[in-house]
């Protein structure tokens, strides 16, 4: 049996390279992302090991009491501490620093990486002893000087388009400021490598931006040999005010560190998953389908060996043996291959605005692990079950017919499992639609009812493989006899059909429902900032830790073509466990550039202890007009009570709470300070012209956004457009590995049908008639997968959509028209591309020969 097992792998090498060819895809797309998700994770952890490599202590102060001067906080680390810590025993070196964020424009004028706030860094040239600091070595250039001079990272460099010698403009929390490109230098600081910019200044430029006139933001010292951190940051801590600094060991700051990058680098972690899921749950089916189709060709060939004395157990174990040898070496080509896809796809997924940190690859546990499991794993699964149904069979039954069609207590029972998973599915999914928001639990109970609903269908296309393929059969039935012959062939074996079409099936569902979703929830925000928003343009910073200069709001004002600029303040509301978002803003100004729908009161109203609020904070609290609400604005503020002068519909404008500006203003992160401008123009319209006017009014400032209504819309579908690209993704990989099973079923059905081919031929059938007959056949099994995929993923959309409907109160199901058909062409277009070598390799057969072979 060893020996039979081993001529059955070499026996027949074309159905070999095929069977291999699908094990080896699914291994490489679970392999590679795995792969990549460990390597990116490694690259961020090794940037951050070698930040602390020389810091045994840092000294950072600790915040002032509430209400205190903001500079206070960093006033007590000076040179005169420097010179103290130079004493203390054990100490090598002290290296004050001054840290903070600036964001810059690129030479075209846009905003440089302004997305990524948290690594925007910018910072102190220090030089040491040597006149260097080891920190920010130098490549090009000199460091920084004075205040007009900047230094930069080489990234940030190439980034931006920026030379020696070029203005570069930049901002910190305040006015622009525009200094001298002097320097380049490179650095290993994780969150630059990962996509942020680093701009350096020298120290008393520095000084005066993030902390004050001879003062720094923190103190970095390194051990002498033999000394111990943790009994250093103790000596150090003894000298420090315990009022006003810390001492924190080099280790505990690297563990803080990782933390912080666990937390950055889940997504890059969580992503390749998702992507191998899908690729495990689609190739799975492509596996097994491959292998079913193969044993089932060989079920003569097991029934000749149970005849001549082979047991059930024997043949079964042949089976599994050829499975596992053949599992075993797609797995390690697939592996391979899924490394070079691990390599590639920093490069694809970075940018200049977005970049992944380079690393050497991680080849973990979990990878090979995983394409042992998927290669030999699932291979041997899906042997398995064929192999049995197969050596089950008597050996005279089975040697009088290849095609052995399910038994009716099978399909029956098949049909009861399907319904019962149907209706399981489709009562969880109704029953959100009565969901007032998007809770964890809601979450989880669409996840399983939208999962449920996938295996109800996989279970049941066999059953509807028939009914459906013979109502698209009308269409190819007008291409004559070669179109029913193609209907007939995708009759034959409904369950193979099915296995077929389940692939395309399940990732049309995923990407038609998102989809839907996406246009629907894309749609209602677009209503919602329309209903929301009065104003024509929207000045705004792009983090709530900045803020607006003064003066740009007047300039704003004198802009031509302004009619209103109104300066909105937003702050924090501390009610309970629970912080809000509150608006602060000029009462005349209300009407003028937002619509708000108010449910009671006005906001003429407005003033010191009283505020509006939106209606889904006055249901929490049960509070209407003329209540009180017990919170807290701002932080170091003392919680008070609040007199409630309307209540209106929720408005992502006026956010929470709507309070005078006067007051809103004082708590903020930057108190006096506004954060956004919303601006009515003279004739109500935009123009380029307008938006131009209004981003020199402000600076240029690459800290705040200039948008108008659409931009705005656009933003806010943000999250969903990314939702929608990675679903586009995940449909590639179903549509590469659902070819791959469309050539593998028709090459095997062509293979089958070889006598059949011969006949056609013999009697008349041109090589064209029998190649459009192979390319129907392969569309019909497309167009069959693509529709239930079509049906299961709107209904899936319109049951959970109903979670979007509780959060966007402008919500309502509208299908993507466009976006659908694109689908269904791709479908299609796939199952014609995935025709062209079976049907050629049909054509090209002799007659006579066709005929002859057995």
């Amino acid at each position: 049996m060893l020996r039979t097992t081993l001529r059955n792998v070499l026996a027949h090498k074309a159905r070999l390279v095929m069977t291999a060819l699908a094990v080896c895809l699914g291994v490489a797309f679970v392999s590679g992302t795995l792969v990549f998700a460990d390597s990116s994770a490694a690259a961020y952890r090794a940037a951050a090991s070698k930040n602390f490599a020389d810091v045994a202590v840092t000294v950072t102060p600790k915040d002032p009491p509430p209400g205190s001067a903001a500079h206070q906080r960093t006033s007590v680390l000076d040179d005169a501490l420097v010179r103290k810590l130079t004493d203390v025993p054990g100490v090598a070196a002290v290296r004050p620093s001054v840290d903070g964020s600036a964001v810059l424009s690129a030479a075209d004028g846009a905003p440089l990486r302004a997305g990524k706030s948290w690594a925007n860094l910018a910072a102190a040239y220090v030089p040491g002893k040597d006149g260097k600091d080891s920190r920010y070595p130098l490549v090009e250039g000199h460091a920084p000087r004075n205040g007009g001079e900047l230094a930069v990272d080489s990234g940030t460099a190439a980034a931006g388009g920026f030379r020696i010698g070029d203005t570069v403009t930049l901002a910190t929390d305040g006015p622009v400021l525009t200094k001298r490109l002097v320097g380049l230098v490179t650095t290993e600081d994780s969150r630059v490598v990962a996509g942020g910019t680093l701009a350096l200044f020298d120290k008393a430029t520095a000084q005066q931006l993030f902390a004050s006139p001879g003062h720094y933001t923190g103190i970095d010292l390194s051990a002498a040999p033999g000394t111990d951190q943790f009994a250093l940051s103790d000596r150090v801590g003894a000298v420090l005010p315990a009022d006003r600094a810390e001492a924190t060991s080099g280790a505990a700051q690297a563990a803080q560190q990782a933390g912080y990058l666990d937390t950055l680098t889940r997504g890059y972690t969580k992503l390749p998953l998702v992507f191998a899921g899908v690729s495990l749950f689609i190739g799975s089916f492509l596996i097994v389908n491959t292998f079913t189709m193969l044993v089932t060709r060989r079920t003569r060939e097991i029934a000749l060996l149970r005849a001549i004395g082979a047991s059930r157990r024997q043949v079964v174990r042949s089976v599994l043996a050829e499975a596992a040898l053949l599992g075993l070496a797609a797995s390690v080509a697939g592996f391979l291959l899924g490394l070079g896809i691990a390599s590639v796809l920093p490069d694809i997924l970075s940018t200049a605005q977005d970049t992944l940190p380079n690393g050497p690859l991680v080849i973990g546990p979990r990878p090979v692990m995983a394409a042992l499991g998927v290669g030999v794993g699932v291979t041997v699964l899906a042997a398995w079950l064929p192999s049995r149904r197969a050596a089950g069979i008597a050996p005279v039954e089975a040697m009088r017919s290849a095609d052995q069609a399910p038994s009716p207590g099978r399909s029956r029972l098949r049909g009861v499992v399907g319904l019962v998973l149907l209706v399981l599915a489709a009562g969880l999914l109704v029953s959100l639609t009565g969901a007032k928001d998007a809770s964890v639990e809601n979450l989880q109970g669409a996840m399983l009812g939208c999962g449920i609903l996938a295996v109800s269908m996989i279970v049941l296309a066999p059953l509807l493989a028939g009914p459906v393929i013979r109502l698209t059969g009308r269409l190819t039935g007008r291409f004559g006899v070669t179109g029913r012959l193609a209907r007939e062939n995708a009759l034959r074996d409904p369950r193979r059909t099915a296995a077929t079409a389940s692939a395309l099936m399940i990732s049309t569902a995923l990407v038609a429902g998102l989809a839907v979703i996406g246009n629907s929830t894309g749609q209602a925000l677009d209503r919602q900032a329309a209903a929301g928003l009065g104003a024509d343009y929207v000045i705004s910073t792009r983090t709530p830790t900045t803020g607006i200069d003064p003066a740009a709001v007047t300039r704003v004002s004198g802009t031509p073509g302004v009619r209103t600029a109104a300066a909105i303040a937003d702050s924090t509301l501390f009610t309970g466990g629970k912080v809000q978002q509150i608006s602060g803003i000029d009462p005349a100004a209300v009407d003028a550039v937002m619509r708000l729908h108010f449910l009671n009161g006005s906001a003429k109203d407005l003033g010191p202890g009283r505020i509006a609020i939106s209606g889904t904070l006055a249901r929490e609290h049960g509070l209407s007009t003329g209540g009180r609400l017990t919170a807290r604005m701002g932080l170091g503020q003392a919680f008070q009570q609040y007199t409630v002068v309307g209540v209106y519909q929720d408005n992502p404008v006026a956010r929470d709470a709507l309070g005078a500006r006067a007051e809103v203003q004082k708590t903020g992160f930057l108190p006096g300070s506004a954060q956004r401008i919303l601006v009515r123009t003279d004739s109500g319209a935009t123009s380029q012209t307008l938006a131009n006017g209004l981003r020199t009014a402000v600076g240029n400032n690459p800290l705040l956004k200039v948008q108008d209504r659409s931009e705005l819309v656009h933003e806010a579908a943000g999250t969903m457009g990314n939702l929608l690209v990675l679903m586009y993704g995940l449909l590639a990989i179903g549509l590469v590995i659902t070819s791959l099973g469309i050539v593998n079923t028709l090459a095997m059905s062509v293979s089958e049908r070889t006598r059949e081919i011969g006949v056609l031929r013999a009697i008349g059938m041109d090589r064209a008639g029998i190649r459009r007959m192979v390319r129907l056949e392969s569309l019909t099994v497309a167009a069959f997968g693509t529709l239930l995929g079509l049906v299961g993923g709107v209904f899936g959309a319109w049951a959970v959509g109903a979670l979007a409907n509780g959060a966007l109160t402008q919500y309502s199901l509208v299908l993507p028209w466009g976006t659908l058909l694109l689908i269904c062409l791709l479908s299609l277009v796939i199952g014609a591309v995935a025709a062209v070598v079976p049907a050629r390799r049909a054509a090209s057969l002799s007659p006579l020969r066709a005929v002859a072979e057995a």
